[in-house]
């Protein structure tokens, strides 16, 4: 159970400039997006060089560290954790010794943003890599970070690392990535931030149209190109695996539970059960970061006994 929350947690007035007139969520653009690279303006690829920052409430950093893990770039990028619920003044150091990150020596995460860019003026977001020769943030760019670690880091992936990302199929990964995150990855968030009932029920429809489709794709194969994981199946995961603890009641996706679904229950509980997925997914601090994250929503800090997330383990009958 999690300690003293701030009663200030996630500023609102952060979320109310994301909205548009329509009353629609409208997620914030990264503003750290140069490329890891060989080429002339890239970011260079080297070993021990950077510090992945995360929390692990958040999908968008949840993806980079399970693909980190499945390629086994443990000892050539290094990891800081926050805390679940984001404070006010942004996401903490506050479960690291003395409250700050070790290699970093900062409290908050926005500390690393202002002396990096004295100017810039958006949330300090999760995943950022930290350049830790210079002490900057070099890239916050969510959407494409984890195919920068399939791609740039391959030199230093694991022997037997698996592919996640095949030439072969990167357009087909590419065009279904853009749907997973508009609808679902994102599309949980337009429901659960929309200041008008008529974006809400846009996006509920979307996502749940969307959930529908993926449940048909999933009925007749493992993963979602067949035999092997790719790119898109740590994607679609992260969402999944808040699905039942978070979304459902927090974001009012209330149609059905993730359990409701017959194939992407099994296919969720599968990839659980892979190493990299369900090792490196904390429901706990899921649970804190979404229901005690705002102090105005849950005046009283309660955090819900459940669902029963032993029901992961049980067997997925896939594969």
């Amino acid at each position: 159970m999690m300690s003293t929350v701030n009663k200030n947690n996630i500023a609102t007035s952060e979320i109310i400039h994301e909205i548009s007139t329509d009353g629609s969520f409208v997620r914030q653009q990264n503003r750290f997006t140069t490329p890891f690279g060989s080429r002339a303006g890239e970011l260079p690829v080297e070993s021990g060089r950077y510090r992945l920052l995360w929390a692990p409430i958040c999908p968008w950093a949840h993806r980079a560290v399970i693909v980190r893990k499945l390629l086994g770039l443990e000892e050539v990028i290094s990891l800081g954790t926050a805390h679940p619920v984001r404070t006010e003044r942004g996401w903490s150091f506050s479960t690291d010794e003395h409250e700050v990150d070790p290699v970093l020596g900062i409290h908050y995460l926005p500390e690393i943003y202002a002396k990096t860019d004295a100017n810039y003026s958006g949330r300090a977001t999760v995943p950022t890599v930290v350049d830790v020769k210079q002490g900057i943030v070099v890239n916050n760019d969510y959407f494409k970070l984890t195919n920068y670690f399939e791609t740039e880091f391959k030199p230093f992936h694991k022997p037997g690392a698996p592919d996640l990302y095949p030439p072969a199929l990167r357009s087909e990964i590419d065009a279904l990535n853009d749907v997973i995150f508009h609808d679902v990855n994102n599309g949980v968030y337009k429901a659960g931030f929309a200041h008008s009932q008529a974006a809400y029920e846009k996006a509920w429809d979307t996502l749940f149209n969307r959930l529908d489709e993926l449940e048909q794709r999933l009925a007749k194969q493992r993963y979602l190109f067949g035999d092997n994981i790719t790119d898109s199946d740590i994607r679609l995961y992260v969402t999944l695996a808040r699905f039942d603890v978070a979304y459902y009641s927090v974001f009012r996706t209330n149609r059905n539970r993730l359990i409701d679904f017959t194939h992407l229950w099994g296919y969720a509980r599968d990839l659980y059960q892979t190493p990299g997925f369900g090792d490196t997914t904390d429901f706990e601090a899921i649970k804190q970061g979404y229901q005690l994250g705002d102090f105005t929503a849950n005046p009283y800090q309660i955090l819900a006994k459940g669902p029963d997330v032993s029901l992961w383990h049980l067997p997925h009958n896939r594969g």
